[in-house]
């Protein structure tokens, strides 16, 4: 893998391109002594302290908002990482220019740095998701997350052309909260030399009737996707990225990762997609039975787009997936 393989798949990169196939999105750049602070260790855990005069008294109509800003880096001199003797850090320009990115996205988003998304710590939320309405609640998420550390230190790592352990900059791109999304229409597709070899259900963990009979339709929807707007426009020859089928449709673009082992290859293994086979003979991969189903693999559900709380609308999918398991059991019984 190459440097700039890597550098391709950062969104502040693929956004400007895709952003009418995405999600809305708002993306700043932020200070290095923020990335200090998130990276600090070293005492105890303080989050920032919050400035309440830091959002002016003003409504924004989102239509006059540019969804592309990179704001300009805030001088390291802004604020020094914690330690037991300093006060808890502040950055008020930092966090007035994301809560009125908020507020413009409709008042919830979920966080993403670079590549990473804090996935691992959405259990801290009291929703049980990434969903944010404010800045300390991002902060709270990001300062909890392990997996950010690859952003932050690793993320060159397997590179063969590159002495490099981080970017230049790194930015967070606040993403406009998307409710009742489901599970099952989310696709890993993986695309060597250009070709588009393998699509693979992303939520491997669940069996979903509805993809064996929409399988060929399906499929159609999104290879057209890729001829029509993402092979001319993706500057990388392999690759892959995950996409969104509405029920319309239409195809979504949520992210693209680079072509290799630290990309979860999902219904695949990484020695089928390096081999000749694929390349002649492309294929969908689904579970298409119960028994396919791959408990142990940690990955998929796009939790940083669902609320997983008590009576959201992922609990009400998963209390009717488990009402179907019990009848599919029942009825071969009898």
């Amino acid at each position: 893998m190459k440097e700039d393989e890597v550098n391709i798949c950062q969104i502040q990169e693929w956004y400007p391109i895709f952003k009418s196939s995405t999600i809305k999105t708002i993306i700043h750049e932020l200070p290095e002594s923020f990335i200090q602070y998130l990276l600090d260790d070293s005492g105890p855990f303080f989050l920032p302290l919050s400035n309440d005069d830091a959002l002016p008294n003003r409504i924004h109509n989102p239509l006059d908002e540019e969804d592309y800003t990179i704001s300009e880096q805030q001088s390291d001199s802004e604020s020094e990482p914690s330690s037991p003797q300093q006060p808890p850090p502040s950055f008020p320009e930092l966090e007035s220019q994301i809560n009125q990115s908020i507020e413009t996205l409709g008042g919830s988003i979920f966080p993403k740095l670079n590549w990473s998304s804090p996935k691992d710590s959405a259990w801290i939320s009291p929703n049980g998701s990434l969903k944010c309405t404010s800045f300390s609640e991002i902060t709270l998420l990001l300062k909890s997350s392990d997996s950010l550390v690859h952003d932050l230190c690793h993320a060159y790592e397997s590179c063969t052309d590159s002495n490099l352990a981080r970017p230049d900059k790194f930015v967070i791109a606040l993403r406009k909260w998307c409710p009742n999304l489901h599970p099952e229409m989310e696709f890993r597709c993986f695309v060597r030399n250009r070709k588009l070899i393998g699509i693979s259900q992303r939520e491997v963990t669940g069996f979903y009737p509805v993809l064996i009979e929409e399988k060929d339709k399906l499929e159609m929807e999104i290879r057209k996707f890729y001829t029509d707007k993402v092979s001319m426009e993706f500057d990388s020859e392999s690759y892959t990225f995950d996409v969104y089928v509405q029920k319309d449709g239409k195809v979504k673009v949520f992210d693209f990762n680079p072509w290799c082992e630290v990309t979860l290859p999902l219904m695949f293994t990484w020695e089928e997609l390096e081999s000749e086979e694929l390349m002649q003979d492309p294929e969908f991969r689904i579970v298409d039975s119960q028994l396919g189903v791959r408990p142990g693999l940690k990955t998929a559900v796009p939790y940083d787009y669902l609320d997983t709380s008590e009576g959201s609308g992922w609990d009400q999918f998963m209390k009717n997936a488990d009402e179907e398991l019990r009848r599919q059991t029942r009825s071969a019984g009898a």
